[in-house]
């Protein structure tokens, strides 16, 4: 009986190591676990962070490269760009003739023209009632018969008493008598005919006619007006149609033309462009606005209006200056300027003076080379300081 319970404590302690010994195995199992999948975890965050850092390199260098952005600029080189002068000034007649009464005056019965209308030298414009002035010019031509009677009279007796003196029936005396009867009576034919002449000469006068060919301007009459010398201008005329521009120009700008400088005029409201040349410049400077007129002589056309507003460009010779496009001249308060790439590729602001605007670009007075690279387009979203990187735009000419 003792054997048997000896027997069971031994497989009771037996029991008791196995448990013992599963339970470690267990122990050792979950640690392994553990330890690998701390591993694991430390692989995909070692691979995670590597990869993360390689993205960032990338974004931070492709933010790097767009951080310098590129810029069009041009080098414009010096080209031959006319030397112009720009003007204004009002249009007239070249040379402009006022028509008034040359004789006595009286009654106007009909207008002939209109303005606008083309005339001919001696072309009657207005006609005045003449009634009274032709029955004296009547009057006048009857008594040129009346003389020219006598006259004949006188001559027959000269002749007759001629035949007389020889055979001693009329005396040399009555001869000188005859002989001045004779002369005094064609005398009186000349007077007679004198004053005829000036009837009818003060008569045709009467008429209000052009003094040359020409354009009627203006207008001031009408039918049933009495005029007179006192009547002043009733109609202007433009000798020819000749038109011309009065520009107004500073006093240097007067130093830089002469007469024959080619012109092109554009009459306001409109854009026709007649071209003519000046064929005048004052002699003298308005001491006010210190400025003088220039007369650019142009043909005629129904765009030009004497009194009307024109702009005029002069063009007074060539130079070389760069040439720029429109878009690349900036201004601000202290003046025109450009933005230039310099040699690192850093934006530069230069200030410039600008010349001619004409279809091509901007000249440049002064201020640039010719062989700066400057900023052609988006130079307001530039500052001075600026990296960039420039890409040359090729000329057009």
């Amino acid at each position: 009986m003792n054997y048997e319970r000896k027997v069971d404590s031994m497989d009771s302690l037996a029991g008791t190591q196995s448990f013992y010994e599963d339970a470690d195995d267990s122990r050792r199992k979950r640690s392994w676990l553990i330890i690998a999948v701390v591993l694991i975890a430390l692989a995909l965050a070692a691979a995670y962070y590597a990869f993360t850092s390689a993205k960032g390199a990338a974004d931070a260098e492709g933010q790097g490269a767009t951080a310098v952005p590129n810029v069009t600029v041009v080098i414009p080189g010096r080209v031959s760009v006319e030397a112009a002068i720009t003007a204004n000034g009002t249009i007239a007649a070249r040379r402009e003739m006022p028509v008034g009464v040359a004789g006595e005056g009286g009654q106007v019965v009909r207008v002939l023209v209109e303005p606008g209308q083309w005339v001919g030298a001696g072309q009657p414009l207005a006609v005045i009632d003449r009634a009274v002035q032709t029955q004296q010019a009547a009057s006048l031509s009857a008594s040129i018969r009346v003389a020219q009677a006598d006259a004949d009279l006188a001559q027959a007796e000269l002749e007759r008493a001629q035949a007389l003196v020889g055979r001693g029936f009329i005396s040399k005396a009555d001869m000188d008598r005859k002989r001045a009867t004779r002369d005094a009576a064609n005398a009186r034919v000349r007077v007679a005919q004198a004053q005829y002449a000036e009837a009818t000469a003060r008569n045709d006068r009467l008429n209000i006619v052009a003094p040359a060919a020409g354009l009627v301007l203006t207008r001031q009459v009408e039918p049933g007006q009495i005029v007179g010398a006192g009547s002043g201008v009733l109609f202007r005329m433009a000798r020819g149609g000749e038109m011309e521009m009065l520009a107004q120009m500073a006093e240097a700008d007067l130093a830089r033309v002469k007469v024959g400088t080619r012109a092109t005029v554009t009459p306001v409201g409109t854009d026709v462009r007649i071209a003519g040349q000046v064929w005048q410049v004052a002699p003298v400077v308005n001491m006010d606005t210190r400025q003088g007129t220039v007369r650019i002589a142009v043909p005629y056309s129904s765009v030009l209006r004497p009194g009307g507003f024109a702009d005029a460009r002069l063009v007074s010779g060539t130079a070389e200056a760069p040439l720029l496009p429109e878009s690349a001249v900036q201004s601000g308060p202290e003046g025109n300027f450009v933005l230039v790439v310099d040699g690192n590729n850093t934006i530069r602001r230069q200030p410039v003076k600008v010349g001619e605007v004409t279809d091509s670009g901007v000249s440049i007075a002064s201020g640039l080379t010719g062989n700066e690279r400057v900023v052609a387009l988006a130079g307001a979203f530039l500052n001075a300081g600026d990296k960039v990187k420039p890409v040359v735009q090729k000329s057009s000419r």
